[in-house]
């Protein structure tokens, strides 16, 4: 079966491409469960993992430069197989989004983001956050993490709805609106794969 099988927020898509899961994009708002979700997908799946924020950024937070970050991210898109997780650029996205198989949108209520982002404050105070880089300065990425929220909820969140439901017929879409559906998503993956 596959991940392209597990139903849970399916939107469209054709069953029978299960077998040819190989590109993944993982993407919506900050702070809700992407990276987590995708490195539980790669550990289910075997299929590599690359968070964009461990491409973007250095250790200790520096951004890597725009140019440098577009040639990485082309160099992903050129592998047979991934999981990429993040944002990056609006251009690499939707070039992202183009060459994945499979689309797995995290959109919840902006309330739960909000209350995602301030426990991954309190969490990464202790122990770095999943997909970011070491060191990454956890109250400035807080603070706009808390900025991105409204700007990608009134900018993104219409475009990412727009998009999964216009390529819906030709790709594994996976629109995952409430932290049960993101359970219920990685619970039907891992029983599919524990029968293959």
């Amino acid at each position: 079966m596959g991940l392209a099988q597990s139903g849970v927020g399916r939107v469209g898509g054709h069953v029978d491409r299960a077998s040819h899961v190989k590109r993944v994009a993982v993407f919506g708002n900050a702070g809700g469960g992407k990276s987590t979700l995708a490195k539980r997908l790669a550990d289910l799946t075997r299929l590599p993992l690359y968070p964009l924020d461990l491409i973007q950024y250095t250790a200790g937070g520096g951004e890597v430069p725009h140019e440098e970050y577009l040639k990485a991210h082309a160099d992903l898109l050129r592998r047979e197989e991934w999981i990429i997780d993040g944002f990056g650029s609006v251009a690499s996205a939707w070039e992202r989004f183009s060459k994945a198989d499979t689309l797995v949108y995290i959109d919840l209520p902006l309330i739960t983001h909000h209350w995602w982002v301030t426990k991954r404050l309190i969490k990464g105070l202790f122990v770095t956050p999943e997909g970011w880089p070491d060191n990454s300065p956890i109250w400035s990425s807080t603070l706009n993490s808390y900025k991105v929220l409204w700007q990608c909820h009134r900018g993104l969140t219409p475009r990412y709805r727009r998009l999964v439901a216009d390529v819906a017929a030709s790709k594994q879409v996976h629109h995952l609106k409430s932290p049960g559906e993101i359970a219920a998503f990685l619970d039907a993956i891992e029983r599919e794969y524990a029968r293959a």
